[in-house]
């Protein structure tokens, strides 16, 4: 009796679920304790550091200062997650998105050590780790078009890098104004050391992608150039009925060579969650033989 392939959850479906339920448990609480008690406990902010509570550091990212602080930043996470988790897998596009939400974090505490009149406040949200995920993806591919709606109605669209380096210049453009005395409460810090975090994780970072194979480091900064393979509004493609029906050779022909040819060239750590799902059903199959 043959064992159906198991199913998961993707990464980005799993981040986008825990950001609702945290959202719903963030006003619960408030309704219970006050929202200045609650961003207390678990909002990033220096005097809760400063008492030990450096779980901040985690939490903050899974809080939000409204409905839709909240939905635009599923937005990005559900666009630029599915395509960094098909291009780095499930484990290593979480460490990229909880990595540039806690850089961003500490970079954001910084500030307000220098400029406290600015950049002292509580934060919260999920835009530091977003803002990771889309610099990984320009970083990987600078010159994939990118269509955004621009006040949900006007289309526009430009490659990865200028989204990228809009992000960049309203960012630093925000901290300047916030040195100046002139901010808001847009916690620009926390989006700049996110997106430094998302460039160097690509670019020279290679070790935290797969510090198994250490020894592949420079063919993993070679690999962080290729292209992703899956377009950002589609979804990653699990092994199905087709994969099984497939006669063996035309199955090997057709799945299995490209991902070894792949695996030669920028050595195992470059797979997707798919190609390794593939690789395992092959597995499974010469071993039914």
């Amino acid at each position: 009796m043959r064992t159906p392939p198991r199913q998961y959850w993707s990464m980005t479906t799993l981040l986008l679920a825990s950001l609702v339920v945290c959202f719903v448990i963030q006003w619960i609480l408030e309704g219970q304790l006050g929202g200045r008690r609650v961003n207390e406990l678990f909002a990033l902010s220096i005097p809760g550091l400063q008492e030990g509570k450096y779980y901040q550091l985690i939490t903050f990212q899974f809080m939000h200062a409204g409905l839709l602080h909240l939905l635009f930043n599923m937005i990005g996470l559900y666009f630029f997650g599915r395509a960094m988790e098909e291009a780095l897998g499930r484990t290593t596009m979480l460490r990229l998105y909880l990595l540039s939400g806690t850089i961003g974090g500490l970079v954001q505490v910084g500030l307000g050590l220098a400029y406290s009149a600015a950049f002292s406040g509580a934060v919260v949200g999920a835009s530091a780790g977003v803002l990771g995920l889309i610099a990984a993806f320009a970083t990987r591919q600078p010159n994939y078009p990118i269509t955004l709606l621009v006040f949900f109605v006007i289309p526009v669209t430009l490659r990865a890098r200028w989204l990228l380096l809009i992000e960049a210049v309203v960012t630093v453009s925000g901290i300047v104004f916030g040195v100046l005395g002139m901010g808001g409460n847009t916690a620009h810090g926390a989006h700049l050391g996110g997106m430094l975090t998302g460039i160097a994780f690509i670019k020279w970072a290679g070790w935290l992608q797969a510090p198994w194979t250490l020894w592949g480091a420079g063919s993993r900064r070679r690999a962080s150039r290729q292209p992703v393979r899956a377009s950002v509004l589609r979804p990653v493609r699990r092994p199905g009925k087709n994969d099984e029906e497939l006669p063996p050779a035309e199955f090997i022909s057709r799945e299995v060579d490209p991902i070894l040819e792949k695996i030669s060239a920028q050595g195992i750590h470059s797979l997707t969650a798919r190609e390794r799902e593939i690789l395992e059903a092959a597995r499974s199959r010469m071993a039914r033989r």
